[in-house]
């Protein structure tokens, strides 16, 4: 059985700070160079598999999970609410991926 070792403290808090910093290179790209702002997010997902950093709830729900596009209202996600059920929908532009989130 492998052995899995924690990464140092400061190497995480590096890694938590690049993370950070892809995510709002992504945004300020998205305009200009769609594919770019695909790579950064790529890029940040690898870096917290690699290190074990978990993403903050923000970033998580702020690109698509299955072409890694960000996700804003309008002009990469149509959002939907249900004030029945209390669902939000978002549904990816680029891949037509659908989530739903719960919003009571």
């Amino acid at each position: 059985m492998r052995k899995i070792s924690k990464k140092p403290t400061w190497q995480r808090e590096i890694a938590k700070e690049r993370i950070q910093i892809l995510f709002d290179l992504a945004r300020k790209s998205l305009e200009t160079h769609p594919n770019r702002s695909r790579r950064y997010i790529e890029l940040a997902r690898k870096i917290g598999l690699r290190y074990n950093i978990r993403l903050a709830k923000e970033q998580k729900k702020s690109f698509c999970k299955k072409c890694n596009t960000m996700l804003i209202a309008g002009k990469t996600a149509t959002i939907r609410l249900d004030s029945n059920h209390g669902i939000l929908t978002i549904k990816c532009q680029n891949c037509k991926n659908i989530y739903r989130h719960a919003y009571k």
